[in-house]
């Protein structure tokens, strides 16, 4: 399955609690990000590769500001899930002008262990944003990438490059490229039978009758 056709799966059929229902199964119960990193519209949904990158924080002007940021903007690739995690979180980590140079560079969205900014601004360039909330503090003189295309963790979750990150109103989730095969044609399979039990229940069979028949709860 390529990539387009896999993400077009993850958008129409699978939503975070089933596809993190089968991680769980296969003993990756480690696999969500911490809740507080939501989507700025309940309607956003996003799904692609990580693009992970690290940040620390930093007091005061420095020699180069941002750091690596502008850098980090510019190597996204089509598909491509900005991710960034680091520091305290004393400032917003993603404004307007981040969001326009990754959208028009072809990535399929931002996620952010952190706050954003410029909030109407992002709103409506109608691309999928994911953070801890809006704050106005600006990262030029607080935070600074330091390298992208990295290993990064955030909570209890390691992120590789290239790893499938999901999300959509009830959170987000990575799934290590070791058992993405596996994981989508299970979620997939679990998503329909989903579908089969809730239509067995709204015509009056009962929950535990369900469950006997169907495993699915």
């Amino acid at each position: 399955m390529t990539d387009d056709a896999l993400f077009d799966l993850f958008r129409t059929e699978l939503y975070t609690p089933v596809v993190g229902d089968i991680l769980d199964t296969l003993g990756l119960v480690h696999q969500f990000l911490p809740q507080p990193v939501q989507p700025m519209l309940p309607g956003m949904k996003l799904v692609g590769r990580a693009m992970p990158v690290l940040m620390i924080d930093v007091y005061g002007p420095q020699a180069q500001p941002f750091g690596k940021l502008t850098e980090a903007l510019d190597q996204l690739e089509p598909g491509d899930i900005y991710l960034a995690s680091g520091g305290a979180m004393r400032c917003a980590y993603w404004g307007e002008i981040l969001t326009a140079t990754a959208r028009q560079r072809g990535a399929n969205g931002a996620v952010i262990n952190g706050y954003h900014r410029d909030t109407p601004q992002i709103l409506e360039q109608d691309w999928p944003v994911f953070s801890r909330g809006r704050y106005a503090a600006d990262s030029g003189v607080r935070t600074k990438v330091v390298e992208y295309r990295c290993p990064i963790e955030v909570g209890q979750v390691t992120i590789q490059p290239g790893d499938l990150v999901f999300g959509d109103l009830d959170g987000v989730l990575v799934i290590p490229r070791a058992v993405e095969q596996e994981v989508v044609e299970r979620a997939a399979e679990k998503a329909r039978g989903e579908k089969t039990v809730r239509g067995a229940i709204d015509a009056g069979m009962s929950s535990t009758q369900a469950f006997a028949q169907y495993g699915i709860l």
